[in-house]
């Protein structure tokens, strides 16, 4: 009997042991906590502003049109215990996720970070094309090869930078009218394009192949190259990702303006943005949320896909919430706050 309890006891202190230690092992998750806040009218860190605006003049305001951002913890390399997992979980401003979500595991962490930085770069791009467009400023597109894949008809032949300026003879304004031209063809007809390198004018014709879904490729990936009569800089540090579009590009017509968008009235948001002013929907909206809040901003401008997330956020009902299917959309709304008018006709999110 003693040797029986006594077998048993052990047993019971093996399997504490082994929780215990489980609980200290890594798991593959990922924490999400609200990250910074940065008003894109004041300055960064470094004590520059975070717009600047060169080629025309402009305008400094009352008020802050905040970008906020999600801070990560976790990932390949970083340890994540059980117990910090369990604890984000309790928690009603952290989310968790599974370590793919971030870093899908064809990708190594150099590429994910270098595609953030991208994604930065196009997303100031593409604020700047959409700021312009919504106060009727004309600007040049053009398409350039933003890479050449090896082993194909353009590797050697074409290089990272150029202009592509006509294709079989016709003028090309953008990517889109690239690729349509070049894909109005058999699969091995070949194809002639007249492209800027360097300042000098290059001729040259390709033989096109098959792609896998049978259509007549080169081998470049085509991207649009805005050529703007106003120089914009914007300066965010360290922070990747295409979800502070929209606010930079409320950001740079408030920069442009001469009354300015916010009428002194602090707000934040998120949303990607394209050239047109379309705004789209991101991840994180929750602990962005509960950033905005903490930051004392009046309103949180949302993408309208990102309606569904704004319901599981700490800062739910302690902030007021704007949903927004544009640049336009959002302009109107601020307006309407600037006016102290009509607040309830703003724009609302509705529970699915």
């Amino acid at each position: 009997m003693f040797r029986r309890a006594m077998t048993l006891i052990a047993a019971v202190v093996l399997l504490v042991g082994f929780g215990v230690a489980g609980a200290f092992l890594p798991v593959p998750y990922l924490v999400a906590s609200p990250g910074v806040a940065l008003d894109t009218l004041g300055e960064s860190d470094g004590g520059e502003q975070v717009i600047q605006i060169d080629g025309t003049r402009s305008y400094e305001h009352e008020g802050e049109l905040s970008m906020v951002t999600v801070q990560y913890a976790g990932g390949p390399g970083t340890r994540m215990d059980l117990f910090t997992v369990l604890g984000a979980w309790l928690s009603p401003s952290q989310a968790v996720l599974p370590q793919e979500a971030l870093f899908p595991p064809d990708q190594t962490v150099e590429e994910i970070s270098e595609s953030q930085t991208l994604e930065m770069n196009d997303s100031q791009m593409n604020a700047t094309a959409a700021a312009l467009n919504e106060l009727g400023v004309d600007y040049e597109t053009r398409a350039y090869v933003a890479r050449v894949v090896e082993d194909m008809p353009a590797h050697g032949e074409l290089r990272e930078g150029d202009v592509i300026t006509e294709v079989d003879g016709e003028p090309v304004g953008d990517k889109d009218e690239a690729v349509e031209l070049v894909g109005d063809r058999e699969p091995g007809d070949p194809v002639r394009l007249v492209l800027r390198r360097d300042g000098e004018t290059v001729r040259t014709e390709l033989e096109t192949t098959e792609n896998e879904e049978g259509d007549p490729v080169i081998g470049v990936l085509i991207a649009d190259r805005m050529d703007f009569p106003i120089d914009v800089d914007i300066s965010v540090g360290e922070i990747g990702g295409p979800s502070a579009g929209m606010m930079f590009a409320l950001g740079i017509m408030d920069r442009l303006s001469r009354e300015g968008l916010t009428g002194g009235h602090d707000i934040a948001g998120t949303g990607t943005i394209t050239p047109e002013g379309e705004v789209g929907g991101v991840s994180g909206v929750a602990q962005k949320m509960v950033s905005a809040e903490r930051l004392g901003a009046e309103y949180f401008l949302v993408a309208e896909d990102s309606c569904a997330q704004t319901f599981d956020s700490a800062a739910t009902g302690d902030i007021e919430v704007v949903r927004v299917a544009d640049l336009g959309e959002a302009v109107a709304a601020l307006e309407t706050i600037r006016s102290g008018e009509n607040l309830d006709d703003l724009p609302r999110c509705t529970p699915q």
